[in-house]
């Protein structure tokens, strides 16, 4: 994957209320990382965060995004996509400012990446017709920030590593063990469907691409055309004695015109459907990917299970051996024990006999 995280830090994430559309709702219990991370084959910019395995904020920044400071440790911004208002708490105002300085720094980056493609995908004969698609900026007003006390935030990545000390039971191994294949299929099965719609996608974006290239030639060809037309009308207007054939052909060539006029109109369209297509298809593959890093980490998982589950079944065999050799040892002491009790017997009606014979 190209996706790198570039910048982290450490805050409490909140989401507004999709009801009131005033009040904010946490989504973490305690401070965790909030990444920036830049994707090399799409250039593009997230800020993702993660509360253990779930992902509390998937955001890619577009150029009309805006990061508000609504307090001294608390800022917000608009996601049309995801349709929600995030908000970060900080524990200083320097991180505040630090994570504000990056997302404008990324903003601007992201402008500039979105301007040189728009600029690969314009009509070269009529770029003025054309406007960027940007995101709608968020129509919400700033939100009064909860209270931020007592927060713990950082500017380093935090350490995820698990604790190699830490082992389960081997009756808690065996039942995560026996989830583990379930999960696992569940996520190949999402993964399956998702490359199946991503070939689909994939072979509508090169017939897309094929007809743009198509339109292109014939949106130039009515162009050249049009104009051709015009300079065919105005010599006919200089023409001091006009005949009923000429006005005639007059009308006939601004109905022309009139018509290949609206088909551009229709071309324009199509050509705007598609680019709604390519984001749709951008989202995609962004879930694609999401589903494909939690595949592997389950499969992780499920193969740490099954050597913890070896290694309490090698262990149980090895208590049940060594009980095995203790009972046969205390059955060779019981042996030894009863025989020796049979002598002692023995001898003490020996002793008695002697006794009652010397008496």
């Amino acid at each position: 994957m190209g996706e790198q995280p570039i910048y982290s830090t450490r805050a409490h994430v909140f989401q507004i209320d999709p009801n009131t559309k005033k009040n904010w709702l946490p989504t973490s219990k305690h401070a965790v990382t909030v990444s920036y991370f830049y994707d090399s084959t799409r250039n593009v910019y997230r800020i993702i965060s993660l509360d253990g395995t779930k992902a509390i904020i998937n955001s890619t920044i577009s150029p009309n995004m805006t990061f508000t400071k609504t307090s001294q440790k608390f800022g917000q911004w608009a996601d049309s996509r995801a349709n929600t208002v995030y908000g970060l708490g900080f524990s200083t105002e320097h991180h505040l400012a630090k994570f504000a300085e990056k997302f404008a720094e990324y903003k601007e980056a992201a402008r500039l990446a979105k301007e040189k493609s728009q600029e690969k995908m314009e009509l070269a004969t009529s770029p003025s017709q054309e406007s960027p698609a940007g995101e709608l900026s968020s129509p919400l007003t700033p939100v009064t920030p909860p209270t931020m006390e007592n927060i713990n935030g950082t500017d380093e990545i935090c350490d995820t590593t698990p604790n190699s000390d830490s082992r389960p039971e081997p009756a808690q191994n065996a039942l995560a063990f026996a989830h583990s294949p379930t999960m696992t299929k569940h996520w190949e099965a999402e993964l399956e469907a998702l490359k199946g719609n991503n070939a689909k996608l994939t072979a509508a974006l090169l017939e897309s691409t094929a007809n743009v290239k198509q339109w292109k030639q014939q949106l130039a060809a009515y162009q050249e055309e049009a104009e051709r037309l015009h300079k065919r009308v105005t010599e006919l207007e200089c023409q001091s004695n006009q005949t009923p054939v000429i006005k005639s052909q007059k009308t006939e060539l601004n109905q022309t015109i009139e018509e290949l006029e609206t088909t551009l109109r229709d071309k324009e369209e199509e050509m705007e459907k598609l680019k709604e297509e390519l984001e749709n298809m951008n989202d995609l593959m962004e879930q694609k990917d999401t589903l494909t890093q939690k595949l592997e980490e389950t499969e992780l998982r499920g193969r740490v299970l099954e050597e913890q589950l070896a290694g309490a079944e090698q262990r149980l065999e090895e208590n049940q051996e060594e009980q095995e050799n203790f009972r046969k040892s205390l059955r060779t002491l019981l042996e030894l024990l009863d025989g020796k009790i049979f002598e002692l017997t023995e001898l003490r009606d020996t002793l008695a006999r002697l006794i009652e014979e010397a008496s």
